[in-house]
């Protein structure tokens, strides 16, 4: 069998850490910043994981991380 291609966009965005939940970040902190409250900015800075009935596509497009 030959090896499964990594999705190119899906290797930069996604972790897998030791336990298997996807690792990804959290969205909203790429443009107006003026909108957004700064305790709202602090915590979109941390880093969230993926729902889990999203999980297993997203390690089906990451299949050797």
């Amino acid at each position: 069998m030959p090896k499964i291609k990594t999705h190119s966009g899906a290797k930069k965005r996604f972790r897998v850490t030791k336990s298997g939940k996807v690792k990804r970040k959290q969205a909203g902190l790429r443009h107006q910043h003026h909108m957004k409250a700064t305790k709202v900015k602090r915590r979109l800075r941390a880093g969230a994981y993926a729902d889990k009935t999203n999980e297993q596509n997203v390690k089906d497009l990451i299949p050797y991380k």
